[in-house]
């Protein structure tokens, strides 16, 4: 969900000051990808996995703040509900023996984080939809006590001008009304992390939008929402309308949505930053002191907070991914089409699968995505998530 902010009431002094500072991170970016600032000497991959939370019925259990406090460990950190928390994974080398290493890392982590969170009366489970869930779930009371969510909530809902209404059909038909984001916490993902060089992350990219559809045809384990059964992977079609900004009129209209597939292979990274400020308006215009230029001057690495923080409101299915570790700059494609779980074997199979076909399209002499069209790779994508296996099967 991004980074730490208060809750506060936004003026408009405030969106234009913003607006200002991130058409200026976005010129001072422009500049490092034509210096080659970047790390790529050590390029590691990471994960994170959302959770859910159950108690002895295993019903959903509002105890992450609890069960935090249980695990007491810092890679361990809140998510959108109460009943969700999340891991970010140490990034490592897929070299030798990445993946069996994130497996077993994983695996140990987790068995001791629900061993903890049993001892206050909760249990971690790994999938995409809970099926426990039920609309009684949905309400602002059950969204996670740190004041950023809150905050998102409000925004989101202003923008919109209305509730949220999610409209889903699959095998049945589901429609419901909420007046806060928390829909959006029924879905628990698994974010894939590759770094790149600025010259092979649109490859990288192009290559992750390409094979989207695979994806989600050989991972998907989310067919249930509210006692429903919906599509083969629901969370897609849930995410995209739990977070919708758009009124009816805007989408009748053709206005970008915040959950987004894209519309274009790309050339460069700074393709997507771009169409992020020309595209969206902010949700949280939060302005830092930095002024990047002047930290380009002295030669050092500008952190570009506002370039961040509005890309983190912009759910891209393959996200771009700026940041700095140890005042060096590094760039990653953050892949986020997976479900959480079910298991740990599912988990690694799933980034496996992943980081093995990326690389193996972006390093094939003829790329995939000069072969299909972009609008052929966002239907199949939808397809999957409707239909699962049977969209490659048959």
């Amino acid at each position: 969900m991004g980074q730490d902010v208060e809750h506060r009431v936004f003026t408009r002094e405030d969106r234009t000051r913003f607006r200002g500072k991130v058409r200026q991170c976005l010129d001072v970016f422009a500049t490092m990808l034509r210096e080659a600032r970047f790390d790529t000497e050590r390029p590691r991959t990471g994960i994170e996995i959302e959770f859910n939370l159950v108690d002895e019925d295993n019903d959903p259990a509002l105890r992450n703040a609890d069960v935090l406090e249980a695990i007491a460990d810092p890679e361990f950190q809140t998510e959108l509900g109460q009943f969700n928390i999340e891991i970010n994974v140490a990034p490592r080398a897929l070299a030798g023996s990445g993946l069996s290493d994130f497996e077993s890392g994983i695996r140990r982590t987790l068995n001791a984080a629900d061993a903890r969170a049993a001892e206050v009366g909760s249990r971690i489970v790994m999938v995409g939809i809970l099926p426990t869930l039920r609309t009684g779930h949905m309400t602002a009371d059950t969204l996670s006590a740190n004041p950023r969510y809150e905050l998102l909530s409000d925004q989101i809902l202003a923008a919109r001008g209305e509730d949220i209404r999610v409209s889903i059909d699959g095998q049945e038909r589901l429609t419901v009304a909420t007046d806060s984001i928390i829909p959006e916490a029924a879905c628990t993902s698994t974010q894939l992390h590759v770094q790149v060089s600025p010259e092979t992350f649109a490859a990288y990219w192009n290559a992750s939008q390409a094979i989207a559809g695979v994806q989600l045809a050989v991972g998907a384990n989310s067919p249930f929402l509210f006692g429903k059964e919906l599509w083969r992977e629901t969370r897609i079609a849930l995410f995209e309308q739990a977070t919708d900004t758009r009124s009816e009129e805007l989408k009748a209209q053709g206005v970008r949505p915040r959950v987004w597939f894209g519309e274009r292979w790309i050339t460069s990274i700074f393709d997507l930053f771009e169409e992020n400020v020309r595209y969206f308006p902010a949700l949280l215009p939060i302005t830092e002191d930095e002024d990047p230029n002047a930290v380009m001057d002295r030669g050092d690495t500008p952190a570009l907070g506002e370039l961040r923080l509005h890309n983190g409101t912009i759910y891209r299915w393959n996200r771009p991914i700026y940041d700095v570790v140890h005042d060096r700059p590094h760039l990653r494609v953050e892949n986020r089409v997976l479900p959480a779980g079910p298991t740990v074997v599912d988990t690694m199979a799933n980034a496996a699968f992943y980081f093995g076909l990326v690389r193996a399209l972006v390093d094939d002499d003829r790329p995939l995505w000069s072969q299909m069209s972009f609008s052929a790779a966002e239907e199949n994508f939808h397809v999957a998530a409707r239909n699962g296996i049977d969209a490659v099967l048959y």
